[in-house]
């Protein structure tokens, strides 16, 4: 019977540790998922920077081009002319 109660007492407690154990890795899972949707915000929010980074700059470059700095006419007419279409797709989706 000693031992029956000794197996019992020992299977309470493995129970209990393996009970805080999941306890602490619930907890841990938890703050791992809120770390990660704060990096893929941020991830985001970089991304968008980027982005309107890439644009100004491209704007920079095609005001530069018109400018007429150094020997970049080609260039500019180049991004005239691919303005223009992109003004003429768009004039044609709002009259369809």
């Amino acid at each position: 019977m000693s031992k029956t109660i000794e197996a019992i007492h020992l299977l309470e407690d493995k129970l209990k540790t393996l009970l805080s154990n999941y306890e602490f890795l619930m907890k841990e899972n938890e703050i791992l998922l809120q770390n990660a949707s704060k990096l893929q915000r941020q991830l985001l929010e970089k991304e968008q920077f980027i982005e309107q980074q890439q644009k100004e700059y491209e704007l920079l470059k095609i005001a530069k081009t018109i400018e007429g700095s150094n020997n970049s006419t080609r260039d500019t007419k180049l991004k005239i002319n691919a303005l223009i279409r992109e003004i003429d797709k768009c004039i044609v989706q709002l009259n369809e």
